[in-house]
């Protein structure tokens, strides 16, 4: 399958989980604190059925990593390829009533993301990635959406005024802030999610951070419609990212994101 292909039929599924994401958001909800003192709502479990259901209709046999079903307790043998879902990425903002939350999906392939679907419910918009990247208006639950209104979107040259930094509004941390004061910076905005990479696949930011650890799922799909419109992703130290180390609990160090150009790694020694 063509990877543009297979990034359709992601962004398909994560725009069709929003439904039910929009409806508990709209009611409210209760909070539950999982172990590792996370939240999660029915909003992430009711995402996540629909996701799981959808996924082994459309890729049988295909094992998938979720969130919500790793944190039960459930573990996949994985293959070569395995899915990713995050079914509610920024569930803080979607407590705090903000819109900034999204839904993930992405496929890995020997360890990288070869496509993913990000989707915001509340704002109505999508954006997937394969061998290029894309986005398009959906509203949530779309159980067709109709993608012939994607437009191509690729990251921007780093502007001469200076880079705009995206960080992270619920998870700012010491080791983040340090590393931003090492950049060329011009501005430096909050976010919440995963919207994150998709803002700077689409050429509206310059780089964005994440030192303080972070799971597979949380990163894989802006990983790949990254990457798929020009941008550049790694761990902190430079090294490629790889996914699917179950033996850390699908647990990374962090990343450096930017829009194709080469960033310092975290670590000045390394740097150096």
């Amino acid at each position: 399958m063509p990877l543009d292909t297979l990034a359709r039929s992601l962004v398909h599924i994560a725009i069709a989980a929003g439904g039910p994401v929009a409806s508990v958001y709209s009611q409210g909800c209760p909070t539950w604190w999982k172990a590792d003192g996370s939240p999660v709502t029915e909003a992430d479990l009711a995402a996540e059925r629909l996701i799981l259901q959808r996924l082994a209709a459309a890729f049988p046999g295909i094992p998938v990593v979720a969130e919500e079903s790793v944190a039960a307790g459930h573990r996949s043998e994985l293959g070569p390829r395995f899915l990713l879902v995050d079914p509610l990425d920024g569930t803080r903002e979607f407590i705090a009533q903000r819109n900034e939350f999204t839904v993930n999906v992405a496929m890995i392939e020997d360890g990288r993301p070869i496509a993913g679907a990000i989707y915001a419910p509340l704002l109505g918009q999508a954006w997937f990635g394969g061998t290029s990247s894309y986005t398009v208006p959906a509203p949530p639950g779309s159980e067709a959406a109709d993608l012939t209104g994607a437009r191509r979107i690729g990251v921007r040259a780093p502007p001469d005024a200076g880079l705009v930094a995206l960080v992270s509004r619920s998870h700012a941390d010491p080791m983040t802030e340090a590393y931003l004061s090492r950049l060329p910076l011009a501005e430096s905005r909050p976010m919440g999610s995963s919207l994150k990479f998709c803002r700077i696949a689409e050429g509206m930011a310059d780089v964005y951070p994440g030192l303080g650890g972070i799971r597979e799922w949380d990163i894989a799909a802006g990983h790949a419609i990254l990457q798929a419109a020009g941008g550049t992703m790694t761990a902190p130290d430079g090294a490629p990212l790889r996914y699917g180390d179950q033996t850390k609990d699908y647990r990374l160090p962090g990343f450096l994101a930017s829009g194709g150009f080469n960033l310092p790694a975290s670590d000045p020694a390394v740097a150096a």
